[in-house]
């Protein structure tokens, strides 16, 4: 139980790898609070967990609302008593336009999505992590902005990559408090968004063609690290950028 009687906020938890970690964590003993925009799938992942004899409560809204992220924080100290973690994972791909195509309410929408959310959801956590004496916060990143990128993925490297530097800030600024800050950084997943963004079977097999493993990740495997950077078990590992990636970092051909 790597996380027996922890209370995690997981965002973006409606589904793929979200839902998934919120399925893995509250097998591993946590106490949680869901996050995401769509209600009725929200409450549907919590409704798995408390079947399962977890605690789970559903919080629905949207991450780019410096508001919501207060909200969540809230609701794990009113419902659980505190906090000690979150997996800070809801993401927006984009269009797939290239960079001159990318307007500017689409590059803004992609920004704030990823990247302002990540800081409008340490604002309101680390406090609450700090009065429980330490934490983790997992922040779901990318290999695309990192390692490599694909085109047609100008806003999103770029508020990927961003979230790698709030994140060190974070690690460097709290890590005497006992606060440790990581990137999970995923590669292909088989999640409802990536086969959306790629429904010719051709492309699909061209993407798991870049991993090592030459294959794409199930959601529970992402979810597999997110669970080791939250426990325990990474009481040492902060200000890292972890990938989890099939070796698709290191392929190239």
């Amino acid at each position: 139980m790597l996380l027996k009687d922890k209370v995690i906020i997981v965002t973006g938890a409606s589904s793929g790898i979200g839902a998934a970690a919120a399925l893995k964590f509250a097998e591993q003993g946590a106490k949680l609070v869901l996050g995401a925009r769509r209600r009725d799938a929200l409450e549907a992942v919590a409704g798995q967990v408390t079947r399962s004899n977890a605690a789970a409560v559903a919080v629905p809204g949207d991450v780019k609302d410096a508001g919501y992220a207060e909200e969540l924080v809230e609701v794990a100290k009113e419902r659980f008593g505190g906090l000690d973690g979150a997996f800070n994972n809801a993401g927006k791909l984009g269009s797939g336009a290239m960079v001159e195509a990318t307007g500017p309410e689409e590059w803004a929408e992609v920004l704030a999505t990823n990247l302002t959310s990540g800081y409008h959801a340490a604002r309101a956590q680390i406090p609450a992590l700090r009065a429980r004496g330490g934490g983790s916060l997992v922040f779901t990143g990318s290999f695309i902005g990192h390692t490599a990128t694909l085109p047609g993925m100008g806003a999103y490297a770029a508020s990927k990559a961003g979230l790698v530097g709030l994140m060190q800030a974070i690690a460097v600024e709290y890590g005497a408090e006992g606060i440790r800050a990581n990137v999970l950084m995923p590669g292909g997943t088989l999640t409802a968004i990536s086969m959306d963004a790629a429904t010719n079977p051709e492309t699909q097999a061209f993407i798991a063609g870049l991993h090592v493993l030459k294959r794409m990740a199930e959601p529970s495997e992402i979810a597999d690290a997110a669970l080791f950077l939250l426990s325990d078990m990474a009481s040492f590992v902060t200000g890292s950028a972890m990938l989890a990636d099939g070796g698709n970092s290191i392929c190239k051909m």
